[in-house]
C-alpha cells in the first residue's frame, strides 16, 4: 500500500481518538503516543524488508508468501 494511504488511515485513526467522548484526555494522549510509536515501527519494518529484498532477491518469494510484501 502506498505511503500516502497509510498516512491517510493514520490521520483518520488519530482524529477518531481525539474526538472520542469515551476517553479521558490522558487516555487520548496515551493512545496517540502508542499509535505514533507503532506507525514508526511499521515504517521501519517495511524499510528493513525492502532493503533485504534489494540485497537478497531470493527472499522476495518468501516474504511474499508470508504476506510481508
Amino acid at each position: 500500500m502506498p505511503h500516502h494511504k497509510h498516512h491517510e488511515k493514520l490521520e483518520k485513526l488519530k482524529e477518531a481518538i481525539r474526538s472520542s467522548k469515551e476517553l479521558s484526555e490522558e487516555q487520548k494522549s496515551n493512545a496517540l503516543a502508542h499509535v505514533e510509536e507503532w506507525y514508526e515501527e511499521d515504517k521501519a519494518f517495511g524499510s528493513l524488508i525492502e532493503t533485504l529484498v534489494e540485497k537478497f532477491a531470493e527472499l522476495e518469494p518468501i516474504f511474499s508468501e508470508l504476506g510481508l510484501i
